[in-house]
């Protein structure tokens, strides 16, 4: 299940889109901000029901 999220850059501020696959459970991982270039930290918690929660952190809050 293929899920665009918006969400907001913890460097630049700008909103960005991400595609998240909730079928593959709960996530952790790198992706580069498509407006600044910097590295994101993708955290993605999937809920029994399969309610999508995405949070995103900077190096420096990991």
């Amino acid at each position: 299940m293929l899920a665009t999220l918006d969400t907001t850059c913890p460097y630049c501020g700008e909103v960005i889109s991400l595609v998240v696959d909730g079928s593959a459970g709960d996530q952790r991982y790198i992706e580069d901000c498509s407006v600044c270039c910097r590295p994101i930290t993708v955290i993605v918690d999937v809920d029994h029901e399969g309610d999508i929660d995405l949070r995103v952190q900077s190096e420096s809050e990991t």
